[in-house]
């Protein structure tokens, strides 16, 4: 279903941003072309949509992976492909007849030559990692489709491309040369509250590979086994779960990595300690973990806790805390990582993890740790308005390396994001990024399928930041949420806009509440004081209906129930000020008609309505911080306590 939801998506988007029909066939050609989410560095038309046929030839070069030739057979059988004949790519070429679909290596001459076939293209120097190439061109009796990967994540992403071409029987005739613009791309479980469950993360990770993001990193703050009790190994069933998640990131070509935080308790000293560290790494290493992250953030530098650190380091300090870490990171990156076959870089959480202000810690991390060694970085501050290149241009600097951004969004752990989903588009990060980061995770929300309003952005951005586009992300997650319904991706744009706002850890966020709905009050206000009062209320009815019926429109629309799930409590306050909504409309109606006494119990009805909202909670367990779910605070209860006084 979920891959299904995306090439209907696609599709939608792509009608959702056609522009005015062109004047010369050229630029028809182009507005005509298939929407792909992350969207590709080169996609060009090449002549007409292939018809997929009963039967179907797929030729392999080398040994594809299994999930990528699942995935291109079930993209076939989607599109209609009944009879699907798997074989090894012959090296005398394709030949003719059948649609013929090849699989393998950019480096493989048989499989460039049958992608020069298809109308294809190679750049001049090698594709970068993750990067492929793709050609889809019709023929009498069949066609070609050609998947050229630079790797197999890269011949993976092709599928995945494919994937996005396919409308109803028909693949578009497109070529396509694309690569990641970021090495690393995905989401980092570390945010406070309830973890998320073992199916949550199951699905997280098919959709992640599904929009290229290859990274996922387990840092659940109140996974005690991940924080508190760091030292006590993971019970047999927890372990065989973290099994299942690896094998499930492996399958969708996501690197799992696995964070263990000791800061709270370790003594940096202690060969005890270490060796307990060390033995949870090893376990999880044996159940086929190749990454691993140390975070220590949130915790103190101004106390050790043992006597023995003291000894070590000296008293506590920025610089000894700083002593004592390099101590332990370049001693698992030299001494296990180092020696154990497969393993990527160390990654770690620096104490002082938000700002590019030298400082002696900062000075002693950047000359004293082993340079393999990622560090983490949230931006200027834990939750940042922006994110320029010159930010992360400075963080390179005062780390003497490229930093890893730990990006605060779209996570609501925190005060100022109490009674809030944050569903406003993955914004603020400046194009250029890329060449100042190796690399982009976003922290999500507790609640795991809503965060996928975010990370669609994110996908987008870290893969091609230059060609990104915050609003079409944000359609596009619509589009995919919605299985591409009209009406239904109409309702969740204004259901992402009445839970816009996006905080910061001071007083001004960052993304305003409910522009859409704030403007079109503006409107009102202006129309109404200049006397056109009727005209105000009814061109603004329609929309105050739209919000009315967008909860059962996302109830019985949106195929991810954990999405509708998460969104429960808000949903059911939204029926409700929806609702006081109109029936302040219907108030002001009647005031203008001269019925004072139906306006009055209309007002008092809506005012009922609203209380009623205002009782609503986030889901007990669920949310951190617990608190009254909030819709267009600001804006929409503002305008309804402000109409009361209209005349």
């Amino acid at each position: 279903m979920g891959l299904r939801r995306l090439t209907v998506a696609a599709l939608v988007l792509s009608c959702l941003l056609a522009a005015p029909p062109p004047a010369s066939a050229t630029t028809t050609a182009a507005a005509a072309l298939p929407e792909v989410t992350p969207r590709p560095q080169q996609l060009a038309a090449n002549g007409a949509p292939l018809t997929v046929p009963s039967r179907v030839r797929v030729l392999t070069a080398g040994q594809p992976d299994r999930p990528t030739r699942d995935l291109v057979v079930s993209v076939l059988r989607t599109a209609g492909a009944t009879q699907i004949e798997e074989s090894p790519l012959p090296d005398t070429g394709v030949g003719a007849g059948d649609l013929t679909v090849v699989i393998g290596g950019a480096t493989d001459s048989r499989v460039t030559d049958a992608l020069r076939a298809a109308g294809g293209t190679l750049p001049s120097a090698p594709l970068p990692a993750e990067g492929y190439a793709l050609a889809s061109r019709a023929a009498p009796g069949g066609g070609s489709v050609v998947l050229a990967g630079a790797d197999a994540s890269g011949t993976y992403y092709a599928a995945q491309t494919l994937r996005q071409l396919v409308s109803g029987t028909t693949v578009a005739g497109v070529t396509v040369v694309d690569h990641p613009l970021m090495p690393l791309r995905g989401a980092i479980e570390g945010f406070y509250g309830s973890p998320w469950t073992h199916a949550e993360r199951l699905d997280q990770l098919a959709f992640y590979g599904a929009l290229k993001m290859n990274t996922y990193l387990y840092a659940p703050k109140d996974d005690p086994y991940h924080r508190e009790r760091w030292r006590d190994p993971y019970p047999a069933q927890l372990l065989a779960q973290l099994g299942e998640l690896i094998r499930q990131a492996a399958d969708h070509h996501v690197r799992f990595t696995f964070a263990l935080s000791p800061g709270v308790s370790i003594c940096y000293s202690s060969a005890a300690d270490r060796a307990a560290l060390e033995a949870k790494l090893q376990a999880v290493y044996d159940l086929g973990v190749r990454s691993f992250s140390v975070p220590l953030d949130d915790i103190s530098y101004t106390r050790w806790n043992c006597a023995g650190d003291r000894t070590a380091y000296g008293a506590p300090s920025q610089q000894s805390a700083a002593r004592a870490q390099v101590d332990l990171l370049n001693r698992l990156q030299r001494e296990f990582l180092a020696t154990r076959p497969g393993t990527q870089p160390l990654q770690m959480v620096p104490t002082e993890y938000g700002d590019v202000t030298e400082t002696p810690y900062k000075k002693t991390i950047r000359e004293q740790l082993d340079s393999r060694v990622e560090v983490m970085w949230t931006g200027t501050d834990t939750v940042p308005p922006r994110i320029t290149v010159q930010d992360a241009s400075r963080a390179a600097a005062v780390w003497g390396r490229k930093v890893f951004l730990w990006d605060n969004y779209p996570v609501n752990d925190y005060g100022q994001a109490e009674g809030r989903l944050l569903l406003a588009p993955y914004s603020a990060r400046e194009p250029g990024l890329h060449a100042q980061l190796s690399g982009l995770v976003l922290n999500p929300m507790n609640q795991a399928a809503a965060s996928k309003v975010a990370l669609f952005g994110g996908a987008d951005f870290t893969w091609n930041d230059a060609g990104y586009d915050a609003q079409r992300a944000w359609r596009a997650a619509a589009a995919y949420l919605s299985d591409g319904a009209p009406s239904t991706v109409e309702a969740l744009l204004a259901f992402f806009d009445v839970e816009h706002l996006a905080p910061t850890f001071g007083a001004a966020p960052w993304q305003p509440q409910a522009p859409q709905l704030a403007a079109r009050l503006t409107e009102f206000r202006t129309a109404w004081t200049s006397g056109a009062k009727e005209a105000a209320l009814r061109t603004l009815r329609p929309y105050a209906q739209l919000l009315a019926s967008t909860p059962a429109l996302i109830r019985t629309g949106v195929t991810d129930q954990g999405f509708v799930a998460d969104c429960a409590p808000w949903l059911d306050a939204l029926d409700l000020w929806s609702t006081a909504f109109i029936r302040t409309l219907d108030a002001l109606t009647a005031r203008l008609s001269g019925d004072e006494t139906g306006a009055q119990r209309l007002f008092t009805e809506a005012s009922t309505l609203v209380t009623r909202a205002g009782a609503i909670q986030t889901i007990p367990g669920e949310t951190r911080p617990q608190g009254p779910v909030r819709v267009a605070d600001g804006v929409l209860d503002v305008f309804l306590t402000e109409a009361r006084t209209l005349r």
